[in-house]
Order: structure tokens, then sequence, then C-alpha cells
């Protein structure tokens, strides 16, 4: 069984910057398609990066141009490096695999203030 814990979350203001971290119980080299969601409450979780397997990235329209997904194999983690934040980002930030199953971390709350 894989887990992905997430760490990184906090309170910052607008404009600041803030980098998630995602570590894998095993190798993500192993782990398809990881990617991040985020949900605010009262709504629904929604996509904002993905790095697949090959290296490619892509990004929702709402954070292209502000945020940045990498990996590093070595530390069987992937990042989410936020930069210019704004209070709308605020929100539960989880880390998604896909190892048979799709999986998911326990998420790390992101507080933007104006």
């Amino acid at each position: 069984q894989v887990q992905l814990v997430e760490s990184g979350g906090g309170l910052v203001q607008a404009g600041g910057s803030l980098r998630l971290s995602c570590t894998a119980s095993r190798s993500i080299l192993e782990i398809n398609n990881m990617a991040w969601y985020r949900q605010a409450p009262g709504n629904e979780r929604k996509w904002v990066a993905t790095f697949f397997s090959g290296g490619r990235s892509t990004y929702a329209d709402s954070v292209k141009g502000r945020f940045t997904i990498s990996r590093d194999n070595a530390k069987n983690t992937v990042y989410l490096q936020m930069n210019n934040l704004k209070p709308e980002d605020t929100a539960v930030y989880y880390c998604k695999g896909d190892y048979y199953t799709r999986i998911w971390g326990q998420g790390t709350q992101v507080t933007v203030s104006s």
C-alpha cells in the first residue's frame, strides 16, 4: 500500500510564496500522474497541476504562471511551488497519485490573507 503525506501549508499574505511537499512511501517512479488538487470551503475538489511520468506538466488556468510542480525522485517527493499567492488560493491542498488505484494524501491547509 502506498501512502502520500503532504506538508508545507500555512498562512501567508497575498503576494507571498509557499512550497508544498508530497512524499510517497515508495518510489515515485512507480506512481503515475502525480498531481495536486485543492478544495476551498463549500466547494468541490479541483485539479491544480499534474506531473506526468514522462516529465511533462500541466496546470489549471487559474494557477498557470504562478505555480510550478516538480519532482525529486531521490526523495520520493513531488513539490508545488506557489508564488504570487492570492486570497482565492486559500484551500486544503491534496496530493494525488495513481498506483493501481487512485491514492490521496490527507491534505495541507493553505490560507492567503489579503
